[in-house]
């Protein structure tokens, strides 16, 4: 109900002037004072009746309604204090609300400087400014009435009528005449004025810290105190004694002693020639790189222009060029165990270093090359321990995840100029217990860390979180077996893990990935799942060497093994697409970045096999062998995303860059490619041919459909 509004009266006065003159008003007003009596006015105004007026808009309101007692409540708290405050609490590790909130507004607050004038300090300040007399004390009421009898009894004796002394009184003041003021003054504006100063000047200072020099510290500062005391008095005799052999010393020059001028000017010698040591890498490095073009001419003119005439007269089948082989002196009598091309720089990419003969480990490298310079590395990493994969980031090429024999993962950074570690772990943070067969980089987590994958065989796959100097390890899936527990010697049941060799990340969906493992089968699995596969294919008879994802087709992955096959996969569908016998053990595949139906793999006797599902499905349209001796095994594969080269590596620690022919890299006209096709019947020379992946995937979709049941084509 709205509140109830007051009620408007007007008071009627008579409306007739007033008659009275202001001498009559004069006169009333002596009047009154003689007789006392005050004239308020005149008696008819109080007489006259008040009619009460309504307004317009006032509510009609019934005798209950008016009645009715409307409460309210005024309370202290304060409306805009918050009320969800939460802070953090020690005790329970947790963020709770606080119940308490501080309802007090203070709107003015001034600290005064008054003091009691009693008290002591009052009285110092006084002192300090000459006020020190007593003040008067004050008169009470009895004295009061002394004095004024005093002085009625001093005027009868004159005859003088009494006249009140009021010259040193003080005068009372009327403490109920109380008036507020108020006055509200200007706000200046807020200004903020910022200045930059320059820098001061800095210099890079460094010294050596020697034996020699902290003794010849210590002795001046003997010999100071020692000249301090003569100067205040005499010495005693075991400090005269001390300050002769301090003098000795000194004429004798200590061993390996240099003068202080002498270090001074290498110093200064030794700031000014770093300036010019990076100019001289760069420098020795470019004219290194122009002597290695000089003298592998023949191979760059190859590299770059020379393409096979007789690809013509083969009935589309085609061959590799052998361009350079890179080795380096100290990694020659170890193995290739992966090799990655650089995401940036199209003629950089790395290599690790190990062995895989278990019986005779030794040290690791890692290397890094480069086309221009294949005589020498460009960085090298010695390691401790075998490296057994390697992988570079996409986003930070200088960053260069490592999985090792000894079951640690490591994190290199070529940036730094350190052959160590960035990060390594251990055992305290959870490193593998057997060798790391494959290392991946993944996206930045939520928290935009940089982390990484590896498999093991020990039948983990950990994933590993690079924050701020550490490695952070979380384990994603354990690698059980689906056979019974065997039972241990008190009859527990122990659980067997299966031993996982290689895996591979979905190249659209970033949770589910691919797991090849020892018993040859392919396990497909789930970031989300953490004991349990989403699904598992009985894929080889023997170990998995390695599973990749196509370049353009999200449902289809290869895999290589041990057992001579090459396989490709349907991801929804148990049996595979094509197989492909090799003759012997298959150490890796690699599919084309150009093409969806081209695959490379390589065989522990020394060949290398090119397969183009699009030309021949049942035969390689290369087969070749690149190694000089027989007993040398081909272990790795990898293709250049950006030139038409491939580079492979073999057990004694050789890696060889060869050069696809024409017949190996023809493209259809909706073909995808980055790189230049300069063969004949295809292109115009220097043209590039562009296309879409979805071309890709529907020539994958076509040759797939003739293999596939019709069934199974229905549901795809």
């Amino acid at each position: 109900m709205p509140p109830k509004k007051p009620t408007k009266y007007r008071n009627r006065r008579s409306a007739a002037p007033s008659h009275q003159t202001l001498a009559e008003k004069g006169k009333g007003r002596r009047r009154g004072e003689d007789d006392d009596i005050t004239e308020v006015g005149d008696p008819d105004d109080w007489l006259n009746g008040k009619t009460m007026v309504k307004p317009e808009d006032q509510l009609n309101l019934t005798e209950a309604e008016l009645k009715e007692e409307i409460t309210r409540i005024l309370t202290a708290n304060n409306p805009h204090a918050p009320q969800n405050i939460v802070r953090y609490s020690f005790k329970e590790n947790t963020y709770k609300q606080t119940a308490h909130v501080d309802q007090l507004a203070v709107h003015f607050t001034l600290d005064g400087n008054l003091l009691h004038k009693e008290s002591d300090e009052a009285r110092r300040q006084l002192a300090r400014q000459g006020l020190a007399e007593a003040p008067p004390e004050e008169e009470t009421a009895e004295d009061e009435i002394e004095k004024v009898e005093e002085v009625k009894a001093d005027a009868d004796e004159d005859g003088t009528s009494p006249e009140p002394k009021t010259g040193g009184a003080k005068k009372l003041t009327n403490q109920f005449n109380y008036s507020e003021r108020a006055s509200q003054t200007y706000n200046n504006p807020y200004r903020e004025r910022g200045t930059a100063t320059e820098p001061p000047p800095r210099a890079t200072y460094s010294s050596n810290a020697s034996q020699w020099e902290i003794f010849d510290a210590y002795q001046e500062d003997f010999e100071r105190q020692m000249l301090k005391k003569i100067e205040e008095g005499g010495l005693s005799r075991e400090e005269r004694q001390k300050l002769a052999l301090a003098e000795r010393s000194k004429e004798k020059k200590l061993p390996g002693k240099k003068d202080e001028s002498k270090t001074k000017k290498k110093l200064s010698s030794m700031d000014g020639q770093s300036d010019s040591i990076g100019y001289i890498e760069a420098a020795a490095r470019i004219i290194e790189r122009m002597i290695n073009q000089n003298t592998f001419d023949d191979v760059c003119q190859d590299f770059k222009y020379y393409e096979d005439a007789s690809d013509e007269y083969r009935d589309q089948e085609g061959t590799l060029l052998p361009l350079w082989k890179f080795a380096y002196d100290r990694s020659k009598k170890l193995a290739i165990t992966a090799l990655c091309w650089s995401p940036k720089y199209r003629d950089l990419f790395a290599v690790s270093h190990g062995s895989y003969d278990f019986m005779k480990q030794a040290k690791g490298m890692i290397c890094f090359y480069t086309l221009k310079n294949p005589s020498f590395p460009e960085y090298t990493f010695p390691t401790d321990s075998g490296v057994m994969c390697i992988d570079i980031h996409a986003e930070h090429p200088y960053l260069i995840a490592a999985g090792f024999y000894d079951g640690s993962v490591g994190v290199f950074n070529v940036t730094e100029g350190k052959t160590s570690a960035q990060y390594m772990s251990t055992a305290k943070n959870g490193k593998h217990t057997d060798p790391v067969w494959q290392v991946r980089w993944q996206k930045d987590d939520l928290d935009n860390n940089l982390n990484f994958y590896s498999i093991s065989s020990d039948g983990r796959v950990v994933q590993w979180t690079l924050v701020k100097n550490e490695l952070h390890h979380h384990d994603v899936i354990r690698l059980s077996l689906a056979e019974a527990a065997d039972e241990g010697p008190d009859g527990a049941k122990l659980a067997t893990l299966s031993c996982g060799t290689t895996f591979d990340f979905h190249p659209q969906t970033d949770y589910m990935f691919l797991v090849g493992t020892e018993e040859g089968k392919v396990h497909k699995c789930s970031k989300a799942y953490s004991t349990q596969f989403l699904d598992t294919i009985d894929a080889h008879h023997m170990a998995v060497y390695k599973v990749t994802w196509n370049t353009f087709h999200p449902k289809i992955f290869i895999t290589c093994s041990a057992d001579w096959t090459v396989k490709i996969w349907d991801h929804a569908v148990k049996d595979p697409m094509f197989t492909f016998d090799l003759n012997s053990s298959v150490g890796d595949v690699a599919w084309a970045p150009y093409s969806s139906t081209v695959f490379a793999a390589v065989t522990a006797d020394g060949k290398v096999f090119v397969y183009d599902l699009n030309i021949n499905k049942y035969e390689p349209i290369c087969e070749q062998s690149v190694v000089a001796k027989k007993k040398t095994k081909l272990t790795h594969i990898s293709f250049n995303p950006y030139h038409p080269i491939l580079i492979v590596g073999d057990d004694r620690g050789y890696v060889t860059s060869l050069k696809l022919s024409p017949n190996l890299r023809k493209m259809p006209k909706s073909a995808n490619a980055t790189f230049d096709r300069r063969a004949k019947g295809q292109a115009k020379k220097g043209a590039v041919v562009e296309i879409t992946p979805e071309g890709e995937i529907a020539k994958m979709d076509k040759l797939l459909a003739l293999v596939r049941e019709p069934d199974t084509a229905k549901k795809n």
